[in-house]
Formats: structure tokens, C-alpha cells, sequence
């Protein structure tokens, strides 16, 4: 099936949480935010990383996606004079060129068949000495196995067909490093991070988010058998009453153009 990133019944799939402290902490001894005041986050969904970016300090951040739709709920859920949004794709952003202090490109490139003019892009709208952060999960952060923390995990234990589907739009680190330094770009940095991606006062209210299929793409390949299948394994493996952290395992590359 996979997610229709058009469809208005998405509009708010990915506004509905804040980015952790974590990741902020993280991007911070990366970057060094103090000297940005222009960044792009490109990709940027429902924009909690656009307004994440803003709340760390940069004084203007564009959000980019290619979904009119998403725009919208990322309008609503970003109502800041700092902010802006704006329709493009990563292949063709339509901003300036040398314009930027620092791009980030956060769970957008496993969407990507061509990891080079998604780099290549960036690296045209970036100034000289500007920071390109890339975030996402190759095949080996995706497989790791379920947990309380980890419900990722859970799925492809119960699907090993989704295995093969996960791995396929998935970049290895090597591609990954390769194609930066092909474009251009230098001091590469990487590493990896334990996000929290969301914290639930109890089960009940990660299996509501599992219900509506928020922010994970990989679950609009299930069907609603298989979504409650999903459910009921993840309802018996995780404790009653209990607050329910959930983390998933990213790989970030950071390199200076």
C-alpha cells in the first residue's frame, strides 16, 4: 500500500509530537548552531524539526516538502513569525543558491531513489563552510530487535515480509558516505543516536498512535488485519500502567560543504 503523502487525511500525521532534548543535544555538538542563521529543513513534514531548529536558536528556518497537504498541517502546527514553509522537492528545493548556513535532511532519504541530486541540491543552496545533517536509518539501525523501547522492532518480527521492503528503500552508511564525498563535501562526520521518539503515560496511548498509523510510514504497508495483529502483540509484550518511552536507533551524518 505505503502512505499517500497527498492525502488530506494525512495533513496531521506528522505534527503531533515535539523533537526530544536528546536531539537537540545531538545536533548541537555538531553544529555550531550560534553561527547559523539561515537553514532549510528539507523534507520537513508536519515541521517539528523545522520549529526544533528555531527553538535551538536559528533565527529563520524554511521548511521544504513536497506535499501541499503535509504544508498545510505544518503551517497550522509552526505559527511562528521565524518560520516559513514552502513547496519543493529535495531534487529541486526552488531556493537560492549560497543561501543557507545549514541544511537538514531528517528520515527523508529512504523516500529517495537518487541520493545524488538530493545531495547535490543541498549542496547548491548551502554556503561555502555551511553544515548538511543527514538523519536516517540504514538496515541495520532498522532491524535491531523489539523491545519495550524498540517497537519497531515488533514488526518485523511479526512480518518478516516487511524485512525486504524496508531493507530495499534503506542506504547503507557506505552509500551513504560515498555519494557526500562524490558531490563534494568534507569532515565527515558520523554517528549514531537513540532518539526518543515519543513518551506514553501508558500503552493505551501507543496503541492508539498504532491504530491511526501516526508518523510511520512502514505501518501504511500493513493492512487493518495485520495493524491489529501488530496491535495485539505489542498490547501483550508491553507492561500495564507503566509510562512507555519509545526510541528508535538513527545513524546521522553531519559534513561541511
Amino acid at each position: 500500500m505505503g502512505i499517500d503523502f497527498h492525502s488530506n487525511k494525512n495533513r496531521f500525521t506528522y505534527t503531533t509530537r515535539t523533537a526530544d532534548p536528546s536531539w537537540k543535544k545531538k545536533i548541537a555538538q555538531l553544529v555550531p548552531i550560534g553561527n547559523v542563521s539561515m537553514a532549510a529543513d528539507i523534507g520537513c513534514g508536519g515541521g517539528i524539526y523545522t520549529r526544533a531548529l528555531a527553538d535551538m536558536g536559528v533565527t529563520s528556518v524554511i521548511g521544504v516538502d513536497f506535499s501541499e497537504e503535509i504544508l498545510g498541517g505544518a503551517r497550522e502546527n509552526c505559527d511562528e513569525p521565524h518560520i516559513s514553509f514552502c513547496h519543493g522537492s529535495a531534487y529541486d528545493t526552488g531556493l537560492s543558491s549560497n543561501s543557507l548556513d545549514l541544511v537538514l535532511e531528517r528520515a527523508l532519504i529512504h523516500h529517495l531513489d537518487d541520493l545524488h541530486n538530493c545531495f547535490d541540491e543541498a549542496y547548491r543552496v548551502l554556503e561555502n563552510n555551511g553544515c548538511f545533517v543527514v538523519q536516517d536509518r540504514t538496515p541495520e539501525d532498522c532491524l535491531l530487535k523489539g523491545s519495550t523501547s524498540h517497537i519497531r522492532g515488533y514488526m518485523f518480527e511479526l512480518f518478516p515480509d516487511l524485512i525486504d521492503k524496508e531493507v530495499r528503500r534503506r542506504y547503507s552508511s557506505q552509500a551513504v558516505v560515498e555519494t557526500l564525498k562524490s558531490i563534494g563535501f568534507r569532515e565527515i562526520e558520523e554517528v549514531k543516536l537513540w532518539e526518543i521518539r515519543q513518551e506514553y503515560s501508558n500503552k493505551n496511548q501507543l496503541l492508539e498512535d498504532l491504530r491511526e498509523r501516526t508518523g510511520k510510514s512502514i505501518l501504511h504497508e500493513l493492512n487493518d488485519r495485520e495493524l491489529e495483529k501488530l496491535m495485539n502483540h505489542v498490547d501483550q509484550s508491553l507492561p500495564n500502567n507503566e509510562i512507555i518511552v519509545e526510541k528508535d536507533r538513527w545513524t546521522i551524518w553531519k559534513v561541511v560543504k
